[in-house]
Formats: structure tokens, sequence, C-alpha cells
């Protein structure tokens, strides 16, 4: 069985690089893996389960898809929309629904030139079948618009399964993919109706069909037309995506592979000039499209306003150090990153080897990009995390037959493995009054059912590294992040326990509710003074009036069937303005915190009560 990638035979071998022995003074490789043959739990689950998954496709990608589906349905439904970006994304794509306009990508009047239309449209084609398959109030219920998010995770789990096939062996590529699948901030993603998890799925299906270019360069044949057509129309959806960044990590692995190779004639396996026609189909009917109906506007806001705003300052606040990407790995990358750190002495040594070098190729250039530019968000450097996976896996195999764990890396590896299990308990105080406005007993009960479990799975994670059976460390770890991101998102996290930031769905419950009880008033309007969250445009209605006190009282004078949010600071203008009005009432009030920034708001929830204007 290969245990190492091979390393080409031209290039002598290094001084220090990993044979099949263990470091001197470490005891033989011989020893250390009967010592993990020892093990029962690595004899029961690993060398029994994994061997047999390994064996067969179809078995492996149904475990990956189990996993993922346990790490992501939890609170998919629940979790209230997440303001700002997600409302704002899905209520584009209702708006395509209502208008009938695929072009144009419009929030309320205004223009939103900022994504292009793939991820609308795949949001608005979910809400129609959603529609067709008779699901209720399907255009205001925010896990229809995520489902795409939810297939984009699930596909880049499969797809970083696929490309570590290319790579290395069977059971190295299914822990990379079970390494990759619980991942926090794909998690967090996969429950957001945003671009990202799309995003991930097409630029790991391109770099999985450069990887088996790369790694058959010298055949001197093309590539199957499939892996090709695979290359280019993972390239075109993702521009379709989110403009550059697909193909901005393929280009710079392709640089950094090339001048390894010092030649770029192993591309001409991919067909480009085919390629880039079939690419330029995908994406010219659409840009021309928008050029026409915005007359240029798009590219200028798109490019001049967004993109390079971001490149020459933190915007929107989001400005952040050198190194922030290294440091939130962490926890972005939990529980993937500990098994990183074990993994990348033994990675480096081995980097001159052909896949461990596309690999560094795929993570090194577009990371050292990322930290550079000012504005900084978690999710920015996941195009490189599937990458990471695989690295953390081939680690794994290889320090199974070759190295003992040192003791400063098993405390550190300790430390990382048991970082969120270990916040849980301090996150949940945290939350009360900032997130939730009661910890209720229930709540107590599950969360410390959840942190026992995650610290004991850890525990044991920490005891299968330390015996040398890192392929039992890696299946603990990513039972423990089950645990973790199942309590925080399939129970905390919803509008029930996170009461005081889940505000939007709280006022749109209180003013349904308010003119339910007006006969006659099927389709109310709003108005909002102080509240300006893009959620409760979505939740409301499309014609939300965004304004101040004054303007208000005016909207409720001007007709029946109206309902206007006014937090407390525009509540003087407001009454100041509607005078004697018998008509219009206060109904109820909505306290809480919004969600960016944590101001505290307090909102009256007004209804005109009367039949006519």
């Amino acid at each position: 069985m290969m245990l190492l990638p091979r390393v080409k035979q031209s290039r002598p071998m290094r001084r220090g690089c990993i044979r099949n022995r263990a470091p001197s003074g470490l005891g033989s490789a011989a020893s250390w893996a009967e010592e993990g043959r020892r093990s029962w739990i690595g004899n029961l689950v690993f060398d029994g389960l994994l061997d047999r998954v390994s064996r067969h496709h179809a078995l492996a990608c149904a475990l990956l898809i189990l996993v993922g589906l346990t790490a992501y349905l939890p609170g998919f439904a629940g979790l209230f929309p997440m303001d700002r970006d997600e409302p704002r994304f899905a209520q584009a794509s209702k708006q395509m629904l209502e208008s009938g306009d695929y072009v144009a990508i419009r929030f309320q009047d205004e223009a939103r030139n900022k994504k292009p239309v793939g991820i609308y449209w795949m949001q608005a084609g979910a809400v129609s079948v959603a529609e067709r398959l008779g699901v209720a109030d399907a255009r205001t219920s925010i896990w229809v618009y995520r489902i795409p998010s939810l297939l984009g995770a699930l596909a880049a789990v499969l797809l970083t399964y696929w490309t570590a096939l290319a790579l290395t062996q069977r059971r190295t590529a299914v822990l990379a993919g079970l390494l990759m699948a619980p991942c926090v901030i794909l998690v967090v993603e996969a429950h957001l109706a945003k671009t990202d998890a799309v995003l991930l799925a097409t630029v790991v299906a391109a770099m999985g069909a450069l990887a088996r270019a790369w790694m058959r360069r010298t055949e001197n044949r093309p590539l199957e037309l499939w892996l090709c057509t695979v290359f280019w129309t993972a390239i075109g959806i993702g521009i379709l995506i989110k403009g550059p960044i697909t193909p901005m990590v393929v280009i710079f692995a392709v640089i950094a592979l090339s001048l390894r190779h010092r030649s770029a004639r192993w591309l001409a396996n991919l067909r480009p000039w085919a390629g880039l026609v079939w690419c330029l189909l995908i994406v010219l009917p659409w840009f021309v499209l928008i050029v026409k109906a915005s007359g240029g506007a798009f590219f200028s806001e798109a490019v001049g306003h967004d993109m390079l705003a971001k490149v020459g300052s933190g915007q929107e606040s989001h400005g952040a150090p050198l190194g922030t990407y290294l440091v939130a790995l962490w926890v972005t990358g939990w529980p993937m990153a500990p098994f990183l750190l074990l993994a990348a002495p033994i990675v480096w040594k081995q980097r001159w080897s052909d896949g461990v070098f596309f690999l560094l190729a795929w993570v090194v250039p577009a990371w050292i990009l990322f930290e550079t530019v000012p504005t900084k968000l978690p999710h920015y450097v996941m195009p490189m995390y599937p990458a990471l996976a695989i690295l953390s896996a081939m680690g794994a195999t290889w320090l199974r037959q070759v190295d003992r764990i040192g003791r400063v890396r098993l405390a550190v590896f300790g430390l990382a493995a048991m970082l969120l299990p270990i916040a849980l308990p301090v996150a949940l105080v945290a939350a009360k009054g900032r997130v939730a406005s009661t910890i209720d007993p229930a709540t107590i009960a599950v969360a410390a059912l959840a942190f026992v479990s995650a610290v004991a799975v850890s525990i044991l994670a920490i005891q299968r590294v330390r015996r040398g059976d890192i392929r039992s460390a890696i299946l603990c770890s990513v039972v423990a992040a089950l645990i973790v991101n199942g309590f925080i998102l399939g129970w905390f996290m919803n509008q029930t326990h996170a009461d005081l930031i889940g505000l939007s769905p709280r006022l749109a419950d209180a003013g349904r509710a308010a003119i339910a009880a007006r006969p006659g008033c099927g389709a109310p309007l709003y108005a909002t003074v102080g509240d300006r969250e893009p959620s409760l445009v979505f939740l409301t209605d499309t014609r939300l009036l965004m304004t101040d006190g004054a303007a208000a009282a005016a909207f409720m004078k001007a007709g029946p069937c109206r309902v206007a949010f006014v937090d407390q600071p525009g509540e003087a203008a407001f009454l100041s303005a509607l005078g004697t009005a018998p008509e219009v009432s206060l109904v109820s009030r909505v306290a809480g915190l919004n969600i960016n920034g944590g101001k505290k708001l307090d909102i009256g929830v007004y209804v005109r009560q009367d039949g006519s204007p």
C-alpha cells in the first residue's frame, strides 16, 4: 500500500524526507504501527468501517452525505434570517419572482450591483419548486432560499473527496471529506442564503479536474472530455456566482504549478481553447443583458465600488491586520485545524512531491493575497479549506505509520481540539442579555449534555493521537463537532431561545397578528422607523417604507390596513405628527438587540384599525 506520495526519481531525496521508518530515537515504524493495531477503537471503527467504506465510492459518498446532513440540517429551518447579507440576497431573489425580471438584481427600488446573478437564479428556482410542491409561504420562508447553500456545501464535501482521490489513496480521501464536512465555517455558510457555499463547490470542482491534469501531465493525451467540461463549467458557474474568485484561485495555482514544472504545456490537456469558448457561452449572455439593462452601471459598481474598495481599505468596518486568517483558522477551521497542526511538519518535508505541491499551490498564493487585502471576513479564505483538509488527512495517514507526536505538539493539539467544547459554557453565559433574554432550564440541561459529550469525545481524540491512532482521533473530533454545532444551531440559535437578536421575525409576527384581527386586510402595507434591517423587508413586504417618525404618521393617515414599527427615539415625532387619530393604536411592543452592533431597540407596533381611508 502506498503510504507516501510518489517523489520524482530525478530529484534527489532531500535530507530529512520521510521514509518507511520513524525518526531516530522514537521507535520503529513496525512497533508504532503495532501499537495502533492494539487499539480496539482503531480496529473496530476504522480498520473495519473505514476500510469497507473506502472500497466502494457509493458507500464513501453516502457516509460523507450523512455526516454533512447531520452537520447542516440542525437549525436549517429554525434559524431566523441573519442580517444583513442573507436577507438582502433572499429579498433580491424574491423580487425576481415578484417582478418576473431575472436580469436586473434589486433590493426594493435600489439596484444591487455587487454580485452576478447566479445565486439569485438558484434561490428563485428553489422557491419556484417549493411553491409547486405546495410549501406554504415559500417566498417568506428563509430556509427555502438556503437550499442552494445546503446543496453547495454537500457538493463541496463530496468534491473534496473526489479531488483527494487524484492525489492520494481512498482511505485518506474519505478522511479529507470527513474533516471538511463539519468545519465551522462551512456549517455556518450552509445555513445562510448567500454565495459562499456554492462558490466553494465550484472552486473544488475546478481544482479536482486541475489535479488530474497535473498528476497526468506526462501523458501525451488530453484529459477525458467530461473532466475538461467539469473544469470549464465550474469556472463559468463560479464567475456567475461571485465574479473573479473561482478563476483567481485556479490561475494562482496554475502559475505556481507551471513554475514548478518549468512549463505550461501541461495545460493543453485541459483543451483550453474549446474550454474558454464554453466558459464564455456560460457567462456572456447574462453579462450582455445586464450591461444593456444597467447601461454599464453593474460593472462600475461591482468592480469599482465593491471589489476595489475592499482591496483599497477595510470596507464596512471589516478591516483587520495581516495574519488574521491564520488566527481565525483555529475556530473557523475546527475540527480540521488541530490535525493540520499535526500534519504540518511532515507535509513540509514532502512539499516537493506532486500531490503536496499541488495542494500548497492551491492554498499559499491565494491565502497570501487575502491576508494582504485590508477587508477581511472569515469566509473569504474558505475556498482554500478543502486543500487544507486533504493535507490534514495525508498527514494523519503518514503520522500513523511514521512519526510519534512530541509532547509540545500533543499539548497544542489538545488545546485546539478542546477549544470549542470548552468555550461552549462560556459562550452560553455570555449569550444571556446579549443574544437571549433568559436561559431556561431546558437549554441549560441540553447545553450541559452537549458540553460533557463533546469534551469526553475530544479527550478520547487526544488519547488516540497520543497512541498514534490518528484516524480514530479524526472520527472522534468529527463527532465532537457535530455535537457542538447541533446544540448551537439546532437548539440555541432560533427565535425561541435567541429572542433578543430575532427582532424581525417577532415584529413581522406581531404585525400580522394585529392585522389579522381586522377583516378585509389581506395585504397590509408596512412602514418602519429606526429598524432598517433587510430581514424586516424580507419577512413583511417588498414595499416596506423605511422612514422617520413624521413620514410614518403621514403613511398611517394615508389609508387603511397599515402597520408602522416605530422605535422609541422616533415615537415622539411619530405621535406628534399623528395627532388625535383614533383609528391608529399601539397594539404591542417588541424589545431586543440589533444583531449588527448590539444596539438596544424598543419598538412599538402601531396598526390602523378602521376599514376606510
